[in-house]
């Protein structure tokens, strides 16, 4: 199974490699050599992810209920400022990160953080969401990306799938624990001020622990260049930002595979952000019982990674994405039939379980394929693609919701996850490495 045939261009085409200690100099690859720091990456993505999760059931009842938004179109504009920005900056953290280093873009990122709470608990129009929205999109997209990128820094080729997993887990767990809290919160004390304080906290931690405690992991990279089997071998190290761009979003088989299907993953993610809540509460849900269906698929969704991620690096990665959108569909068809909480909540379950299969693994395959020397660049790619799904969801689903009602604009969304994992299906070959890597310096 081959990718086409892309011809590497000179070296003098890529940028210049930034100056530091020679590759190998005190590095070691794998999980266990970088317990540490891995660990503490970890609990920094949930914390991105809790930043994240402070809006998931608040945001859109603010939407019907305090700011009395009639238009599914006006009601989702916070998600498509959101998944916009968010999918700019993932190109650019990608990019910067290869430029100036890992840590002061993930800095960045929370920096851009602090203003968020505030703007939402004083809110006195939409406008003001949707501006705290733009800047959540940009810490999201500098801080998430930036971790996935340290993580696949550590721990080298052999358990890429795994630090994907524990990665995804993480963030997405701490996105169902806050949506769960937000809505208790929100039930005894109001939609304001009180679930925002817990994201105030959130990104005050982040910082601390980013500015304080996180190394550089650039070197780390470095060190597997010099040593790097790619799943496409012809692809040569030395690519600008505008080839690895053209090849992540088209060329290459496998990597544009991976973009769609991010990006429809996403789409259904923003459906299931914007429109399931007010779908709950036209059927008669409190706030409670919608915070708990709100946390169910993050939820099943983080955990499921733990197992789905080491699974990818033992069966593969093809099929595990191809199943994953294809359960992802059946279960927003089964929230488009629903009418009670028992319904609403398998179709929870199962669209983490389908999510939890795709997630990882395709981050994983984008490690995969892509040289080190710009991987970074990669991933930014992928998660402006997959990013730019919360936009193109929100967008497209206002417009077919005010069209033709809620319930047509989510039988739209399982139709186009169904053909996605299609396309994963005929387009995408298996990326997993084929034979194990034997160097001891990239054991786990």
């Amino acid at each position: 199974m081959t990718s086409p045939d892309v011809p590497p261009p000179p070296p003098a085409a890529g940028p210049a490699a930034p100056a530091g200690p020679p590759p190998g100099a005190g590095v070691r690859l794998g999980l266990r050599a970088n317990l540490a720091q891995f660990s503490l990456l970890v609990a920094v993505n949930a914390l991105v992810g809790g930043t994240l999760g402070q809006e998931r059931t608040i945001v859109p009842l603010l939407a019907e209920q305090t700011f009395h938004l009639a238009a599914f179109s006006s009601a989702l504009t916070f998600i498509l400022a959101f998944g916009a920005v968010k999918a700019v900056t993932n190109f650019f953290a990608g990019t910067l990160s290869d430029r100036f280093g890992r840590k002061p873009v993930l800095v960045a990122g929370w920096l851009a953080a602090l203003p968020i709470p505030p703007l939402l608990i004083w809110a006195p129009n939409w406008g003001w969401v949707v501006a705290a929205n733009v800047l959540l999109g940009v810490n999201q997209g500098l801080t998430w990306s930036t971790t996935v990128i340290m993580k696949i820094d550590l721990v080298g080729p052999a358990r890429r799938g795994l630090a994907m997993g524990l990665n995804e887990a993480a963030g997405y767990g701490a996105v169902a624990i806050t949506a769960l809290a937000t809505g208790y919160l929100a039930a005894a004390y109001g939609l304001r001020p009180a679930p925002f304080l817990l994201g105030a906290a959130y990104i005050a931690l982040g910082l601390g622990l980013s500015a304080a405690a996180v190394r550089e992991t650039r070197g780390h990279a470095r060190y597997e260049a010099t040593t790097h089997v790619a799943a496409a071998d012809h692809l040569g190290g030395h690519l600008t930002t505008s080839q690895v761009a053209w090849l992540t979003s088209f060329r290459e088989r496998a990597l544009s595979a991976a973009c769609q299907a991010g990006m429809v993953n996403n789409l259904n993610d923003g459906v299931a952000w914007g429109l399931f809540p007010i779908l709950y509460a036209r059927h008669g849900l409190t706030v409670s019982q919608i915070g708990a269906l709100t946390a169910v698929y993050p939820a099943v969704w983080g955990a499921g990674q733990l197992g789905t991620g080491a699974l990818s690096d033992r069966i593969g990665r093809k099929w595990l994405i191809a199943a994953g959108m294809l359960v992802q569909a059946a279960a927003i068809g089964l929230v488009a039939q629903g009418t009670s909480f028992g319904v609403w909540a398998l179709a929870a379950v199962l669209l983490g379980a389908g999510t939890a299969m795709v997630y990882p693994t395709l981050l994983a395959v984008v490690g995969d394929v892509a040289h080190p020397a710009w991987r970074a660049r990669s991933v930014g790619v992928y998660r402006l693609w997959r990013d730019g799904g919360f936009a193109v969801g929100a967008l497209l689903a206002g417009v077919v919701a005010d069209a033709f009602g809620i319930l047509s604009a989510i039988w739209v969304v399982a139709a186009l996850t169904a053909a996605s994992g299609l396309v994963v299906a005929v387009r995408m070959y298996e990326t997993r490495p084929a034979r194990p890597v034997t160097s001891a310096a990239s054991k786990a």
